[in-house]
């Protein structure tokens, strides 16, 4: 298990290039599978969960070429449909969250497609019943075991339907969006996610031979079509990193440009931290944050005391919040930080507050933040990585205390953040990793 040694109180300074998003990476990379055409995609990010996935797809019999560093073609002319029934497919598949979204492709290529439960973050129960939900209303059979935590889909064709999701789920409307490509007829999504991450996917399936309109609502209408080929896509800067970079440049910056962020695709991020009183200026496509001494937690118009909790989008995604409350601990003023979709995500404030941070946990999804207003600083501790977005938090509270901490467990981090370290070390940074 390795660990990351920081030594706190070293500023933030320079230009930063954020990687590909991740989200957007494991959905267009699984889209590929559609077609036995070479389809070729950019800036993919070089972090753990990607590599993973590529490995899986080139187990199953995918042709994987690397043109450079972030560029790979991917040919799925001949996959290997006895492997997908094996054990090992079924464990590899399950140690990987992004596994998920290999179903709707295999289903409505392959007409049958076996996996075990997904793994990923320990931050409470995600449930995948819209993604089975949809899958059946398009004419698959489903079943489960329990004990072992796999599922079979089976289906001699897919047929085109009307549904409405229970929620604006961004991997099941993915998978549903995928198998409905190649289904027969058309197919209505309501409440469909409607993130970049879907809206990269459908219009990289559009470039495919798809014929999906609706794209960035959250009716989505697919008329199957019954061959996909080749495309090229590029892959947007990850928004989640944007926003991470944002917090280390409050908390530790001395002048810090993010480069190329894809502003028109934030959506409501930085207005996020402007509510926490972090100052940033737009440049272009850059955005620069100043050096921040002093930042004040805004109030709502009438006065009453101002909360940042997660919504579907265009809403905050769910993944900021633990870099925002980290932020919250050296402003002036009071935030209430409301996690309403995972139950075990904010956990992580424990260590927060034996760094000396003014949190009181209301109870798991609800957390209150005093702020110091900097007159105090976070006090140096060891720490562990529950999972990707507390790990990059506590990483951030780390830089800015007084003393040398330490987080063990940081291949969490690693599964979200390419080269970390690396990077911000280039910036003025202190971190050493150990194995």
């Amino acid at each position: 298990m390795a660990s990351f040694i920081i030594e706190g109180g070293h500023r933030l300074k320079g230009e930063i290039t954020p990687q590909g998003a991740k989200n957007e990476a494991l959905e267009v990379i699984c889209a590929t599978l559609l077609t036995d055409e070479e389809v070729c995609i950019d800036n993919i990010p070089d972090i753990q969960d990607v590599n993973n996935l590529i490995r899986l797809l080139q187990i199953m019999g995918v042709e994987v070429k690397r043109r450079s560093p972030s560029a790979y073609t991917f040919r799925a002319a001949h996959v290997n449909l006895d492997y997908l029934q094996t054990s090992e497919f079924l464990t590899r598949s399950s140690a990987l969250r992004g596994s998920i979204l290999l179903l709707g492709p295999l289903l409505t290529r392959f007409g049958r497609v076996a996996v075990g439960r997904p793994g990923g973050d320990k931050i409470g129960r995600r449930r995948l019943d819209t993604h089975f939900y949809g899958f059946r209303k398009l004419g698959a059979d489903f079943s489960y075991d329990e004990a072992s935590g796999h599922c079979v889909l089976a289906a001699d064709a897919l047929h085109g339907t009307y549904m409405l999701l229970d929620e604006a789920s961004v991997t099941g409307t993915a998978n549903i969006v995928m198998a409905a490509a190649l289904a027969k007829g058309t197919t209505t999504v309501y409440n469909a996610a409607c993130e970049p991450y879907i809206q990269q996917l459908c219009r990289m399936l559009n470039r495919m031979g798809a014929r999906i309109s609706g794209i960035g609502s959250n009716l989505l209408t697919i008329d199957g079509v019954e061959k996909l080929h080749a495309a090229t896509h590029t892959i947007l800067p990850d928004m989640i990193e944007i926003g991470s970079f944002i917090g280390m440049a409050a908390m530790v910056g001395d002048g810090l440009t993010i480069k190329d962020v894809a502003y028109d695709h934030l959506g409501i991020i930085p207005e996020a931290f402007r509510r926490l009183g972090v100052r940033m200026e737009r440049r272009g496509d850059d955005l620069f944050i100043p050096r921040q001494e002093h930042y004040e937690i805004e109030s709502f118009l009438d006065g009453s005391f101002m909360t940042l909790a997660d919504a579907p989008w265009p809403g905050l995604t769910p993944d900021l919040l633990s870099v925002l409350l980290v932020v919250a601990c050296q402003a002036k003023g009071s935030v209430l930080i409301h996690q309403k979709m995972f139950e075990s995500r904010l956990f992580f404030v424990d260590n927060l507050i034996d760094m000396g941070a003014q949190i009181i946990l209301c109870d798991p999804h609800r957390a209150v933040v005093v702020g110091h207003d900097n007159n105090m600083k976070l006090r140096a501790r060891r720490m562990v990585s529950p999972d990707i977005r507390a790990g990059i938090a506590l990483l951030i509270a780390a830089m800015s205390a007084e003393g040398t901490s330490r987080i063990n467990n940081v291949e969490q981090i690693d599964r979200g953040y390419e080269h970390i370290e690396q990077r911000l070390n280039r910036l003025g940074a202190k971190i050493v990793r150990e194995a």
